[in-house]
């Protein structure tokens, strides 16, 4: 069973990011992940950018980007380069794909959601809620080719990623340790481009993560399942592999993950001192204590103590994994 190993690490200097969707304001668990990625990235001397992830548009709100950024930047945490938007970068994702499909990755599909569902069920498998589906490979062809035209959206067709047999990812988060993915018992082979032309969030985040030079990636645990098949993705595009480091999650009363979907509340940033407050919620969930609380310390005066205190928040975090 061939198992991909974790390459060198970049060595050209830290660049971590933040990269929200805007389909919402920032809740509590956005902060959390915004505050984790900032504080790693101020500890390390390095450069922190902006990314909105806007690449499923349907499911953008017209104004949250920019009330993203005014709740960021109320909370302090600035970035260092021009923030950058991905539905200005469809071009990048169609010259990832095209590379992929002269490798031979590459098969249309024109399943439906139900199709597929039924064909589990056929099998005897009943996908949960919240549950992977592993595609049927209904589709799939006995050998993929090379795609002509593949610049044209197939009318009803979605582009998958043929994934090779026995495909086993490991790689090493910074707190949590070795993590291993099985990719094809646990994910199937995954869509890079939707019925709708739209390219997916997996193909997206890795050119995005390769054009921008993005040396650590550190995000909530929610994205932890994703890591492996954006690694693999990484492999076949000849792309440098992040360091990553998955933060726990704010969950709400029923043990879920925040989200808008939950309608999550958003954080308050009316003025400084709700600012503050939330930093001071988000940092505590992460760990961090023994914080200055005093009510005359200032948003950045807050913020470096808690850059001071974040290598050995680390290693607490990798204690009490």
């Amino acid at each position: 069973m061939p198992t991909l190993k974790n390459p060198s690490s970049p060595a050209d200097g830290y660049r971590g990011r933040f990269a929200p969707s805007p389909t919402g304001p920032l809740h509590a668990g956005s902060l959390v992940a915004a505050l984790g990625s900032w504080l790693d990235a101020r500890t390390n001397q390095g450069k922190w950018l902006l990314r909105i992830e806007d690449v499923d548009t349907p499911r953008c709100i017209s104004g949250a980007d920019q009330e993203i950024m005014r709740q960021l930047l109320a909370c302090g945490l600035s970035w260092d380069e021009e923030a950058t938007w991905q539905s200005k970068h469809q071009d990048r994702y169609q010259k990832a794909l095209e590379r992929l499909n002269a490798l031979h990755c590459l098969y249309s599909c024109t399943c439906s959601r139900q199709m597929i569902a039924n064909t589990l069920e056929a099998q005897g498998i009943i996908a949960l809620r919240n549950q992977e589906v592993i595609y049927p490979r209904t589709c799939r062809p006995q050998q993929p080719q090379a795609f002509e035209g593949l610049t044209q959206t197939l009318p009803d067709a979605a582009w998958r990623l043929a994934l090779p047999a026995d495909l086993v990812i490991e790689f090493e988060d910074r707190v949590l340790g070795t993590q291993s993915q099985n990719l094809n018992l646990e994910v199937g082979d995954f869509v890079l481009r939707r019925k709708d032309g739209l390219f997916t969030y997996q193909l997206a985040v890795v050119v995005d993560d390769a054009t921008q030079g993005i040396t650590h990636v550190v995000r909530g645990q929610d994205l932890l399942s994703n890591t492996a098949r954006q690694i693999f993705l990484q492999n076949l595009l000849g792309y440098q592999r992040p360091q990553y480091l998955h933060l726990p999650l704010v969950l709400d009363e029923h043990g879920e993950k925040l989200s808008k979907q939950t309608l999550a509340t958003a954080i308050h940033t009316q003025d400084e001192k709700h600012a503050l407050n939330e930093l001071r919620k988000a940092a505590l969930h992460l760990g961090l204590r023994n914080l200055p609380d005093g009510q005359e310390i200032t948003i950045a005066e807050w913020l470096l103590a808690a850059t001071q205190a974040w290598n050995d928040n680390l290693l607490f975090l990798k204690a009490t994994k």
